[in-house]
């Protein structure tokens, strides 16, 4: 049991590493295609002109409308006029922050859908027929049909005999509840 254990984290080990690298060479692909500052001017509506938006990766004293909107829509006289209806604002972000984010996200999500195959594959495995996932008819059918638990019977040491000693506890507590509601509902009846 313990070879398949170590066998499974050198698997998830070695897909999480082939993901990191190739997050790596995306990194550096993507590095080249973007910048992490640019100047956004929004320009609006100005006589024939339509409303645009206009961005273009200056530095921040640059971040003027004189500098970002290329080319021009209006003509030289009334270009200063145009300028101070535009709105230009420096943005910066952080796209390394970003992609560490994305990426932690998506290993947490992924680690997620792995233990939850995981669990489809070993619980059947695992399980035992379970007398108390039997729907609760009457008193008498539910009364006969509950095998008595061994209260003298000792703990398992293993994580997974305390979670389904755990599991029958909170069975037992769930079918009392049930029994209490039965009992409640035919008083009031």
């Amino acid at each position: 049991m313990s070879y398949d254990r170590e066998s499974s984290w050198m698997f998830v080990g070695a897909a999480v590493l082939v993901v990191l690298l190739l997050d790596a060479a995306v990194c550096v692909q993507a590095n080249k295609n973007f910048e992490d500052v640019r100047c956004k001017c929004i320009c609006p509506p100005y006589r024939n002109n339509s409303g645009h938006i206009y961005n273009k990766n200056v530095t921040q004293k640059d971040c003027t409308c004189l500098h970002v909107v290329e080319p021009m829509p209006v003509p030289g006289h009334d270009v200063e006029a145009y300028c101070l209806l535009c709105e230009c604002k420096y943005e910066e972000r952080s796209s390394t922050t970003i992609k560490v984010t994305i990426i932690i996200y998506l290993s947490v999500v992924g680690a997620l859908i792995l233990y939850m195959l995981f669990l489809l594959l070993v619980d059947p495995l695992i399980r035992k027929h379970d007398p108390y996932t039997q729907p609760l008819h009457n008193e008498e059918d539910s009364e006969e049909m509950r095998p008595r638990a061994e209260s003298g019977a000792a703990r398992g040491n293993t994580v997974l005999e305390r979670v389904e000693g755990a599991q029958q506890r909170w069975k037992k507590q769930v079918q009392e509840q049930r029994k209490t509601v039965f009992d409640r509902h035919k008083l009031l009846s």
